[in-house]
């Protein structure tokens, strides 16, 4: 015999309530993570920044002068930095970002100019703070100390809007590593350590794809690039170049630190309550359509 609307009513009340909580323990759990994250992400950069610069190329860094060495790591500094309060507020961009679009929807439909369109995406933002980094030739000034920003998180009603919260949270993160990654390939480039004649367009993919090149044998987040030079003036004329590059895999930053593989294994089981949760939510909505079909027939039918 079917159950009542009323006894599903209540079944989705209590899964609603599991929601919210799972909602508050992914919220704890990244919060952690991304602190943890910061850190690691900071530690990671000098480090392949270092190979780069001793194991890749030490004839071009040993060609800097002493000052151009210190404003080169001072410039690493600072984007490493600046990426720990990216990745450390990512949480509050992201519910900032989902509320006000959701003020937009609540908004009356306007026509949109390029004047009075309202802003840009949460990556577009990420990016735009990011690529104001290494536009002087001066080293920037020091940021003030990192603080862990808590916010309350957004309260979902369904599971698929928490699976759809932490997918786009991961992407932000992923966008923040493959930006810091193309930032420093430029400033490598910019103070002649990475090749002068390397196209932009080579350095965007290794900072993006993780099949264009092979990892350094011994050393974390630096790729391998083996890139075709032609010559200008004889088109069938070209050299082989091997070029390293930096690209922060996240997969190797967790790799290297303990604190993060614990805090991504606690937030691979909190997905899989929610996958979970969200396969028991759907098949008792759809008892719940069924069950009320059923009512809504029996009260629009008579016999004749």
């Amino acid at each position: 015999m079917a159950r009542s609307v009323e006894r599903i009513e209540q079944d989705l009340a209590a899964m609603e309530e599991a929601i919210a909580r799972l909602a508050t323990d992914f919220h704890t759990t990244y919060s952690k993570y991304l602190a943890f994250l910061a850190q690691a992400v900071r530690q990671q950069l000098m480090l392949a920044s270092y190979q780069v610069c001793t194991q890749g190329y030490p004839e071009s860094f040993l060609s800097l002068s002493f000052n151009q060495r210190q404003q080169l790591q001072q410039s690493l500094r600072q984007l490493a930095k600046e990426t720990q309060q990216e990745l450390i507020s990512a949480i509050e961009n992201l519910n900032n970002s989902s509320q006000t679009t959701e003020e937009e929807e609540d908004e009356p439909e306007l026509e949109l100019t390029p004047e009075s369109y309202p802003g840009e995406t949460l990556l577009e933002q990420l990016s735009e703070s990011l690529e104001k980094r290494v536009d002087s030739d001066t080293p920037p000034e020091p940021s003030p100390n990192l603080e862990l920003t808590q916010t309350e998180p957004t309260e979902p009603t369904e599971p698929k809007h928490l699976l759809e919260w932490q997918e786009e949270l991961e992407d932000a993160i992923a966008h923040i590593l493959q930006t810091l990654s193309l930032q420093t390939n430029h400033l490598l480039q910019k103070m002649g350590i990475i090749p002068a004649q390397l196209p932009a367009k080579v350095l965007e993919a290794a900072a993006k794809a993780e099949a264009s090149g092979e990892p350094t044998p011994g050393a974390a987040n630096l790729l391998n690039l083996i890139v075709e030079a032609k010559n200008e003036e004889d088109s069938e004329d070209s050299t082989l170049t091997r070029i390293i590059a930096i690209h922060l895999r996240l997969s190797e930053i967790e790799f290297a630190e303990p604190t993060l593989t614990a805090a991504r294994n606690q937030i691979r089981t909190l997905s899989a309550k929610t996958n979970k949760l969200h396969r028991e939510y759907r098949k008792i909505q759809r008892e719940r359509a069924v069950a009320q079909a059923e009512a809504a027939w029996r009260s629009s039918w008579y016999d004749d």
